[in-house]
């Protein structure tokens, strides 16, 4: 597989994911529509796993790993696709693209890694920063964006200390394996949660928008996504890799605009301003690292000379 196009199809999905999102909740309820994702996830998962005979460790740590990833991705996706419903679907986007601080966070506390150097705790304050301008934004519309930005918050964070914790863990097994032990364990908790919430009852008026929006999530941002960003961590520097993060929110607010006629006030735009320069901060060394390759690559070779 081509190293670039898997870089820009995990820049492409993860742009779209936000808006299908929101899509896929139309004409369905947000736990029906979730639900419905991560059945067609499972489900590719499992002829996946068949079809390249990849292993599926059954062992102790395994299944722990699953339970670990299983519950992060319950919490997380639950409450992103709840929220989504109360704010635009590009500030999704700028809120999970905090992940990486949140990230190392976790990381230097749980793991004592050194990920907090003064550089990244000043894009980290200047990420909260941006946090605080965005909650204190009346959004048009909708009432309740004040929580629904608390729920996706809360749900990027869950995903973040399911990744540390998963690191914790150190279980070395393939990206298809753990997506779909991981889904296995999370799946039933989902149909659960229809159950609960709509009392098993199927939606009436699925829009076909909706529909391929759920079938676009169940294939590409739950499996194709996932591989494609495993592919590209072993594959890049973390300098190229810490540009999805950059990248991602921007073009998920464009495409929101573009296509779903969502409107960010004034105040918004300068609490995701702040987010982006605080994730620029904490990017810095692995961008420093890319532009000092960059660099290199572009000195001339050293010509020699015969006396």
């Amino acid at each position: 597989m081509s190293v670039p196009a898997a870089y820009l199809g995990v820049i492409l999905i993860w742009s779209t994911t936000p808006l299908g999102i929101q899509w896929s909740a139309q004409g369905a309820t947000f736990s029906f529509a979730v639900m419905a994702r991560m059945l067609i996830g499972l489900a590719i998962c499992g002829v996946l796993l068949r079809a390249t005979r990849t292993a599926f460790p059954y062992t102790a740590a395994a299944r722990q790993l699953y339970l670990v990833s299983g519950l992060s991705i319950f919490v997380a996706m639950l409450l992103t696709y709840w929220g989504a419903l109360h704010i635009p679907s590009g500030l999704i986007s700028v809120i999970f693209g905090l992940s990486p601080l949140v990230t190392g966070v976790f990381a230097a506390l749980w793991l004592s890694e050194r990920t907090l150097t003064p550089l990244r705790l000043t894009g980290l304050a200047l990420a909260l920063g941006g946090l605080w301008f965005i909650f204190g934004q009346p959004w048009p519309g909708d009432g309740r964006a004040t929580l629904g930005t608390a729920a996706v918050l809360a749900g990027m964070t869950a995903q973040a200390l399911g990744l540390v914790w998963i690191k914790r863990l150190n279980v070395r097994m393939s990206s298809l394996a753990i997506t779909t032990g991981s889904l296995a364990v999370a799946t039933p908790l989902f149909v659960l949660a229809w159950v609960v919430a709509d009392a098993a009852q199927l939606p009436a008026d699925i829009t076909p928008r909706a529909g391929a929006a759920m079938v676009y999530l169940g294939v590409f941002g739950s499996v194709v996504g996932f591989t494609l960003y495993y592919y590209v961590i072993k594959h890049m520097d973390a300098g190229r890799v810490a540009l999805i993060t950059l990248i991602t929110p921007v073009s998920a607010l464009l495409l929101g605009q573009a296509l779903n006629a969502e409107f960010i006030p004034g105040r918004g735009w300068i609490g995701i301003a702040l987010i982006g320069a605080g994730l620029l901060l904490y990017e810095w060394q692995a961008l420093a690292g890319l532009r000092s390759a960059a660099a290199q690559a572009d000195k001339p070779l050293p010509t020699s000379t015969i006396d």
